[in-house]
């Protein structure tokens, strides 16, 4: 039996985007959980509250079962170790956004060699 397969979709989601949203519905096809992880930044001024982010995300997503929405500050390698996550779920919206995401990816691999990054454009 293999183990479940838990994956964090990481993010500002602030608003929850057509974009967030298909990327968290085909990642809900892809791992046994996807964990929507709201990124508490205190330093940023966002459009809206974190409580506001959860429950737009919480409402969009109340019909899956896999899908989970939780908050999140610090290391996201260390949320995931926290969650028992073995993936982290980034999405890529132009080939620009890659090599940021490939040297967080990397640093995220150095961090905690047990997590792996997946992309989904």
């Amino acid at each position: 039996m293999r183990a479940e397969v838990i994956a964090i979709y990481p993010g500002s989601f602030d608003p929850l985007t057509n974009g967030h949203v298909d990327i968290i519905q085909r990642g809900s096809g892809l791992f046994d959980k996807i964990v929507i992880a709201i990124l508490v930044n205190l330093e940023k001024s966002p459009l809206f509250t974190v409580p506001e982010r959860v429950d737009v995300a919480r409402k969009v997503f109340a019909d899956y079962a896999n899908v989970e929405v939780d908050t999140f500050d610090g290391l996201l390698v260390d949320y995931a170790r926290s969650r028992q996550a073995s993936v982290i779920v980034k999405g890529l919206r132009a080939v620009s956004d890659f090599e940021y995401e490939m040297q967080m990816a990397l640093m995220n691999r150095r961090l905690n060699p047990d997590v792996e990054t997946v992309f989904i454009w």
